[in-house]
């Protein structure tokens, strides 16, 4: 009866340990992409003021407004991919 008890501990701990390894590289996977977000959005928003300065159809502080508009969005896509 106690060997039972004990493989049946055994068994349930390492299912546990099991599933906490499963949920720690879904997060990480879930952080990886949500990083790439960002770092596409940053740099989106960097060629997007450079075209706009170039082309000189709105003035700087629009132009720099569009930029931070750009990276915020990026940020809350990442956001919404993590949590």
């Amino acid at each position: 009866m106690k060997l039972h008890l004990t493989v049946f501990t055994t068994l349930i701990l390492l299912a546990g340990g099991y599933m906490t390894t499963a949920q720690a590289t879904e997060q990480a996977h879930q952080r990886r992409e949500a990083r790439d977000t960002r770092q596409d959005a940053r740099r989106d928003a960097r060629q997007d003021k450079r075209q706009c300065v170039v082309r000189n159809d709105k003035s700087n502080h629009e132009c720099r407004q569009d930029k931070r508009q750009a990276k915020q969005d990026g940020r809350q896509e990442a956001r919404d991919i993590k949590y």
